[in-house]
């Protein structure tokens, strides 16, 4: 089994690709199946969190490339700043993962919450795309959907 220990910052090429739904790039101990079908494991060190185009690689020089998988999630599009930043306070105080775009927010699909920003007056809809929320205050910057 091939086991992928580290991420690396760059590489100009990729054996392979992993798609991996968001839950799933949270954890440092997984066993994994590649898109080639191979069976893999992740050891990474404790609290890595992974991102679509991540780049891992194992000790014999294997480099894997991490894709979002599709997720179920709830789309709410306004051209009103205001009314998207009150649903991304709610979401917040709820700790709901948050992925903020340019008048678009997502989050995992939860009935409740739809509910909540549609009391709102958001229109709330329901997709199949890469979830990427937010990593919080405390995740150095940079990489942002």
């Amino acid at each position: 089994m091939l086991c992928l220990t580290r991420k690396v910052e760059n590489g100009e090429r990729e054996d392979a690709t992993l798609t991996m739904t968001r839950r799933q790039r949270t954890r440092s101990r997984l066993r994994v199946t590649l898109d080639t079908g191979e069976e893999a494991g992740l050891f990474l060190p404790r609290g890595t969190v992974l991102r679509p185009g991540d780049l891992l690689a194992s000790d014999d020089g294997v480099l894997v490339r991490v894709r979002g998988a599709t997720e179920a999630v709830s789309r709410v599009v306004s051209d009103d700043p205001l009314l998207l930043a009150r649903a991304c306070y709610h979401l917040g105080n709820r700790h709901a993962e948050v992925q903020i775009l340019r008048g678009e927010i997502r989050y995992l699909r939860d009935h409740v919450l739809d509910r909540m920003l549609e009391g709102l007056g958001l229109r709330v809809t329901a997709s199949e795309q890469p979830f990427e929320p937010e990593g919080g205050a405390y995740v150095p910057h940079g990489r942002h959907g």
